[in-house]
């Protein structure tokens, strides 16, 4: 059995995200953050580097656009009637919401701009366009349980981390 991390296993890791020099997001001060390789749980890109680290190894990767979050799309806004919006919704600009599209998949949306009735969908990622710096360390390596490959995601203790 190999040391590296490989698909079907279960790692714990901390780790922090920059981008544009600002740490967006981190583990820190929370729980490790366990993931299942191999099951698109975390960025391809990110993923793909984490292939052949070991325990306790630190490692920082950068994840390009198309590997992280896509690239900005310019077409991805939708105007929207204010009156599709529940009443007792603040619609301000910098909103985030989930919404669902036509096959009932949640899509990630924030408010660009409201103007009388008409509001202004972003569903642009709020990450996307942005090179991804991945600070990672991997604190454990465990082969993944059956219930585990079969949800297709790492099962930990107090609920789900996505």
């Amino acid at each position: 059995m190999s040391d590296t991390i490989q698909e079907g296993q279960v790692v714990s890791m901390e780790y922090s995200l920059q981008v544009d020099g600002k740490v967006v997001d981190s583990s820190d001060g929370d729980e490790p953050l366990e993931f299942l390789v191999g099951f698109d749980n975390i960025i391809e890109g990110l993923e793909d580097e984490m292939l052949s680290m070991k325990v306790g190894e630190s490692k920082k990767v950068i994840v390009s656009p198309e590997d992280g979050y896509g690239e900005y799309d310019d077409e991805a806004f939708m105007d929207v009637p204010r009156s599709e919006f529940p009443a007792d919704m603040p619609v301000k600009p910098g909103l985030e919401m989930e919404v669902t599209d036509e096959e009932g998949n949640p899509m990630y949306a924030r408010i660009e701009a409201v103007k009388g009735d008409q509001i202004t969908l972003n569903f642009n990622h709020p990450l996307a366009g942005k090179e991804l710096h991945f600070s990672v360390k991997v604190l454990s390596i465990r082969d993944a349980t059956e219930e585990e490959l079969e949800h297709g995601h790492a099962h930990t203790n107090g609920g789900h981390h996505h």
